[in-house]
Parts: C-alpha cells; sequence; structure tokens
C-alpha cells in the first residue's frame, strides 16, 4: 500500500519521539533507535521533518537505486558520531541499570548493540562481530571502567565504518504484527534493568523516610537523656531517690540496663529464658540484615541491639548455671 506524506508527518507530530512515522515507512531501525534515546535526544525528531519527503518517496519505490553490487557505501561523519553518542549511552545505561553483571561483560556488550543498531539505520549496516570485538577489546584494556565508555564506542564506531555496507535487497518485508513483537521485545530487554533499579531506589527512599520519625523523636529526647545521664554521673540522681522514697527505700532487683533488655525483646520484665529465647529468634528472623536490604543501617541497628540485649539477660543465667 502507498505511503502518504500528510500520515506521515501527522506521526511525525504525535509520536515522532517514538518513532511511529519510522514504523510507518517500515524504518524499524530507524524506530527503534527513536524509542531508546527518544527522538535522538529530541534533536534527531526534529530533523527529521527535512527528510520525511525523501523517505516516503522510498517507501513507494520512487528513485530507488539499483543493486550496489558490493560496493561499499560514502563515509559519514554524522552517522559516525551518532555511533559514538548512542554506543556511550548504551554503556552508561548497562552501568546504571545492570550493576550486578560484570562490568567488562555489559559495558562492551551493550556499547556495541547500540553502535551496531545507528550502523543499521537506513540502507546500510555493518558487521555486528567486528564491532563486538573492538569493544571487548578496548574494554578489556581500560579493565571495564566507567569512563572506558568513550573508548570503546569509539573503536566500535571505527570498527563499524570499516566493515560498513549496504542492506541487501529483494527481500519481503516481516508483517506489521512481527515487526512491533520483534520492536517490543527489544524495547523490554533494554527497560526492565532500569526499572528494576529503580525501584530498587525508591524502596530504599521510602525506608529512609519511614525512619526519620523515629530519628526525630530521638533528637528531641537527646537533651532529656543527657541531662539524665549528668544527673546520675554526679550522683544527684540517687539522692533526689533516696529522699523521694525515705529511708526505707530499696534499689529495684532488676538494673537499667535489664529492664531496657526486656524492653528490647518485647517481654515482661522477668520472662524466662525460654520466653526469652523465643522472643529473640523471632525477632532476630525479622530484623536480619539479609532480609532487610531497602532499610540495611535499621536493620544493622536493630539486630545488634537485640544480640546485645539477650546476652545481657541469657549470659548471667548461663554463669548462674554453670
Amino acid at each position: 500500500m502507498a505511503k502518504r506524506l500528510l500520515v506521515a508527518y501527522g506521526l511525525w507530530v504525535l509520536g515522532g519521539p517514538l518513532g511511529l512515522h519510522h514504523i510507518y515507512l517500515g524504518r524499524d531501525s530507524h524506530a527503534l533507535l527513536w524509542m531508546l534515546t527518544l527522538g535522538g535526544f529530541g534533536g534527531g525528531w526534529l530533523w527529521d521533518f527535512w527528510h520525511l519527503p525523501g523517505w516516503v518517496a522510498a517507501a513507494n519505490g520512487a528513485g530507488v537505486p539499483r543493486d550496489h553490487g558490493g560496493t561499499v557505501p560514502a563515509l559519514s561523519p554524522l552517522r559516525l558520531a551518532g555511533q559514538v553518542m548512542v554506543g556511550m549511552y548504551f554503556g552508561l545505561v548497562a552501568a546504571l541499570g545492570l550493576p550486578w553483571v560484570p562490568a567488562l561483560l555489559a559495558q562492551p556488550l551493550a556499547v556495541g548493540l547500540g553502535v551496531q543498531l545507528v550502523s543499521s539505520v537506513g540502507d546500510q549496516t555493518a558487521e555486528a562481530p567486528s564491532i563486538l570485538a573492538a569493544a571487548f577489546l578496548t574494554s578489556l584494556l581500560f579493565q571495564g571502567r566507567v569512563l572506558a565508555v568513550l573508548p570503546t564506542s569509539l573503536a566500535a564506531s571505527i570498527a563499524a565504518q570499516r566493515h560498513r555496507r549496504y542492506k541487501p535487497r529483494g527481500m519481503p518485508p516481516p508483517r506489521l504484527a512481527a515487526r512491533l513483537y520483534h520492536l517490543g521485545l527489544a524495547c523490554l530487554a533494554f527497560a526492565a534493568p532500569l526499572a528494576c533499579r529503580g525501584l530498587s531506589i525508591t524502596t530504599g527512599v521510602l525506608g529512609t523516610l519511614l525512619a526519620l520519625p523515629r530519628a526525630a523523636t530521638e533528637l528531641l529526647l537527646l537533651p532529656l537523656r543527657v541531662g539524665r545521664l549528668l544527673a546520675e554521673v554526679l550522683g544527684f540522681a540517687g539522692g533526689f531517690l533516696a529522699r523521694e522514697h525515705g529511708a526505707g527505700f530499696e534499689p529495684s532487683s532488676w538494673s537499667e540496663r535489664q529492664q531496657r533488655a526486656y524492653e528490647v525483646l518485647g517481654v515482661p520484665v522477668g520472662s524466662s529464658a525460654e520466653d526469652v529465647h523465643r522472643s529473640y529468634r523471632d525477632l532476630v528472623k525479622v530484623w536480619h540484615p539479609d532480609h532487610n536490604r531497602h532499610q540495611a543501617e535499621e536493620a544493622e541497628r536493630r539486630f545488634i541491639e537485640l544480640q546485645e540485649a539477650y546476652e545481657e539477660l541469657v549470659g548471667p543465667r548461663r554463669a548462674a548455671g554453670g
């Protein structure tokens, strides 16, 4: 079916940064590039405005050149710059979205795929093995550091330019459903790691926000606790209590540290060793750092408090039993 210039411009206006006009014209590589870079970072989408008439004519078969007969496409500085830029962009996305994957694997692979995608735009393509080999070798020289994305992308782009060629003609285009399916899979593979990384960061931020009220309360009570500690050190607290209760005052059989330990473990004062052990075991499972990666600092602090409280209560009993 013949492509219409008015429809192409309409899709360019409505969904140009997502490459809808390229999908309409059968330029899937260009469409995928626009989807992953939001229209070539905005500038490529505006650049398409002047090229749409020629692309529509090419899609309708007008002015289509004959078989190139193995000739090499002319060197394009614009395509080379795009390869370097998109290769760096893909490498940085891999470093951000795949921190658990070794950099020597994720970075050159992402850079090579970005350079290959730009190489496949239009009627040209390049040899993917040569691009990936250049990317992996360069990344190995720089030991996979994040700053290596620039030389890695530059090396892969040079390899792509050296092995550039025209796409073979005469192959029937796939059906629209298959094209959309492949584009969707490519977008999902690109966006899924970033989405997981964003969810992890959001969970950590929420955990920090939930801990703010407790931190504010502790800060407000800090002067009172400091004053109480100074009173105990100077002996004022003991004299005050003696005057308050008279000569018949007897100190409690439980020290303040033991009372605090019972509060931390959530059991009444004087509970049996079995109750203390049961509560300690349940709370340790809840606050183990391996189960609370989204609030690691809070979990580590609570875990240490539980261990100290348990030792405070169970340690003397063990000694008495021994």
